[in-house]
């Protein structure tokens, strides 16, 4: 099973590698708290979404929840951000259904984007 999982994590983070980024115009600094339901978990989902998030250099985290969804809080310019979800709205190996997002306080101690086991 670790064989599959690596030949999946390999072709997610190629992918997450070759998205194109647009060239963002400056925008607000936020922190949105956003929970993707549908198929989301064992597709590579969560590590896409942290790859596309180190590329754009947001901070924050991501996890699966044990419902089968998976729940992130992305900080940075709002326009990264937002492409960002959009972008995991369209991931063609999964299946968001329903998402939603909140505005949360921003984290003046958090230095980097990381994995929730």
């Amino acid at each position: 099973m670790k064989v599959l999982k690596d030949i999946r994590d390999g072709y997610v983070l190629w992918h997450a590698n070759r998205l194109k980024l647009p060239i963002f115009v400056p925008s607000n600094i936020v922190r949105k708290k956003v929970m993707f339901s549908g198929r989301v978990q064992n597709v590579g989902f969560r590590l896409e979404l942290f790859r596309i998030a180190q590329r754009l250099k947001l901070k924050g985290w991501v996890r699966n929840l044990a419902d089968g969804s998976v729940e992130a809080e992305l900080q940075g310019e709002e326009s990264k951000v937002d492409f960002l979800i959009s972008s995991m709205q369209r991931l063609k190996r999964a299946s968001v259904t329903k998402w939603t997002i909140t505005y949360v306080p921003l984290s003046e101690d958090e230095e980097e984007m990381k994995i929730i086991p």
